[in-house]
């Protein structure tokens, strides 16, 4: 199992960070793997809403199957993955001083073997922390050119 967390401080308040993350359609804006994001449900926010996020990654190209399991306004954003790469993972948003936000990025991912099993959760967590650590730098200049 590959864990990866990540987090940084946005100069930002937490309810603007929230308005914008909570859209799960603009984490293509902010997230340099993610493609596209194509919604499976009715819904797009809350628990329950399912969603295909194409991902690429180098050469690497898969679709993401994800289900929201948690929702907590202004806290947390929970999701399942249950494609070919399976796990848990989740955003957390909490005050860090005056109008700025410590938003954090966890992940708990499993990949199928032919990925390289115990090797490709190694790898593919060192990959995946150093493209997630840009990513938040991304979401942190969506607040500072604002």
């Amino acid at each position: 199992m590959a864990r990866i967390r990540v987090s940084t401080t946005i100069e930002a308040p937490l309810d603007a960070v929230w308005e914008y993350v909570r859209r799960i359609e603009s984490h293509t804006e902010w997230m340099a793997d993610a493609e596209s994001i194509t919604f499976q449900s009715a819904q797009t926010e809350g628990v329950g809403t399912a969603f295909d996020c194409l991902t690429k990654i180098g050469p690497l190209r898969l679709n993401d199957a994800m289900v929201i399991t948690e929702w907590a306004e202004q806290e947390a954003i929970g999701v399942r993955h249950t494609g070919l790469v399976t796990g848990e993972g989740r955003f957390t948003l909490s005050p860090a001083g005056t109008d700025r936000t410590e938003f954090c990025w966890t992940e708990e991912l499993q990949f199928p073997w032919w990925m390289g099993g115990l090797l490709g959760d190694i790898v593919g967590a060192r990959v995946l922390e150093w493209v997630w650590r840009r990513n938040l730098k991304t979401l942190r200049s969506q607040f500072s050119a604002a």
